[in-house]
């Protein structure tokens, strides 16, 4: 989703509790990993790898100048072959710990085993963040939490678009980027953003992922 479809989105959604919420569980990402320099693990649950988010908060650390924002994907599965940035397995968590952030996104359960992971990391000082469908198990363990609603039924043409956990994604990666911006410059600064978005819509920076 790119820059464009995201605020027509918020535009759609302006009023809504979604606005204020992605963009204060942003804030919480963005403050669990800009003071530490990062360490930020991203895992999904063994069906569900979150390979978009992971893609999309790479892209805004490199638009925003935050590297801090840039994940590293944690994989339930490994193959063979993979390059090193995609080849870190769950035994990464068993050394996660103070200063950094697990960031744990599952639309549906996440599984014993992987909560079982999720409290040794909180447990070793690591904070915990949730973007879910709303598992209990997995909420009582992040320090913050965020979920999406269960898609509605198809409605009558205008309604409100659903609201499925890829789309709260895209706004929470989107407002991590944004609201990590410098100090404000004037219109230069506004220019510089708009110039950014831009060249993000024609020839996006090369992702890892």
């Amino acid at each position: 989703m790119d820059a464009v479809r995201v605020a027509l989105l918020r535009e759609v959604l302006a009023g809504t509790e979604w606005i204020q919420e992605t963009r204060r569980f942003a804030g919480a990402l963005r403050g669990a990993v800009v003071p530490h320099g990062g360490g930020l693990l991203l895992v999904g649950s063994a069906a569900y790898e979150p390979w978009h988010l992971a893609a999309h908060l790479d892209d805004e650390a490199a638009w925003s100048g935050l590297p801090e924002l840039s994940p590293t994907l944690v994989r339930h599965r490994v193959p063979g072959g993979a390059p090193a940035h995609l080849a870190v397995g769950l035994g990464r968590l068993a050394a996660a710990g103070r200063g950094e952030t697990l960031l744990v996104v599952a639309p549906g359960q996440p599984g014993a085993g992987l909560l079982e992971r999720v409290h040794d990391a909180r447990r070793n000082g690591a904070t915990v963040l949730a973007l879910d469908g709303g598992d209990r198990d997995l909420h009582a363990l992040a320090h913050d939490a965020l979920a999406a609603p269960p898609a509605p039924p198809d409605e009558a043409a205008g309604a409100a678009p659903d609201l499925d956990l890829d789309t709260v994604q895209h706004l929470v990666s989107a407002a991590a980027g944004e609201n990590s911006l410098p100090a404000p410059r004037g219109r230069r600064r506004f220019r510089d953003r708009l110039a950014r978005l831009a060249d993000g819509l024609t020839a996006p920076p090369p992702s890892r992922w």
